[in-house]
């Protein structure tokens, strides 16, 4: 049931990458969908039963791997930084156009 919800989740983002058109709402869409796909890995990686990898006076038990961690917080980090990125590229295109549709944008720039 859980693995349902992420995966709409994944594809509402999806379609509305390619249904909206407004790039504010794109950017939504994208923040939106890697959202789901971090939830999913998540939901991959979590195992019941596991210990944090802490040097402790336990011997013979099965520790988590903390490389899944990592990677997800890495992916946490440069999603953030590439919505920025186009944020300020949306904020830069408002300069030169009145609207952000992206029909609107095409028509003004074609030459």
């Amino acid at each position: 049931m859980l693995e349902a919800f992420v995966l709409a989740t994944m594809l509402f983002g999806f379609f509305g990458i390619i249904f909206k058109k407004n790039l504010v709402m794109k950017i939504i869409s994208m923040d939106i969908m890697s959202t789901g796909v971090i939830a999913y890995y998540v939901l991959v990686a979590s195992r019941d039963g596991l210990f944090t990898p802490i040097i402790a006076k336990a011997n013979q038990v099965s520790y988590a791997d903390p490389v899944p961690q990592a990677v997800i917080l890495t992916a946490i980090v440069i999603g953030f930084s590439i919505q920025a990125l186009m944020l300020v590229c949306v904020m830069k295109l408002a300069k030169d156009n009145p609207t952000l549709e992206t029909s609107a944008i095409e028509e003004n720039n074609t030459p």
